[in-house]
């Protein structure tokens, strides 16, 4: 039986640097930088072994775009703050903080690279 449905994700980036500095601010989290796989660039999130992660990518074969699928990080119990981090680092939001119910809140936004990214928080 599969454990989850997703197992490691990556976020196109064109400015890996840049990229890095938004998410560990906007997540209040260090990533570790990697050029472990031949032409590609990486900024890894923070993982135990247990744990579903990804990275941030510069390729020449990926294009940031805010249209196509949408990943969704673990913001549970700071939402609100990671909303205005990512603002303070020149994010727009596309979706603002929103309830839907049992399942918690959500939002999305528009990164430094132009990528929509979605938040989610059971806690409000």
């Amino acid at each position: 039986m599969v454990k989850n449905a997703v197992n490691w994700f990556e976020i196109p980036v064109s400015d890996l640097d840049r990229a890095t500095d938004f998410y560990q601010h906007m997540m209040h989290t260090e990533l570790e930088r990697s050029n472990a796989m031949d032409g590609m660039d990486l900024a890894i999130f923070p993982y135990d072994e247990q744990s579903v992660s990804g990275a941030l990518v510069k390729a020449e074969f990926l294009t940031p775009a805010s249209s196509g699928s949408v990943v969704y990080l673990n913001a549970e119990g700071i939402l609100d703050d990671a909303i205005s981090r990512a603002q303070e680092k020149g994010a727009s939001i596309a979706i603002p903080k929103t309830a839907i119910g049992e399942h918690g809140f959500f939002a999305h936004i528009i990164d430094c690279e132009g990528n929509r990214v979605g938040l989610h928080s059971m806690a409000g």
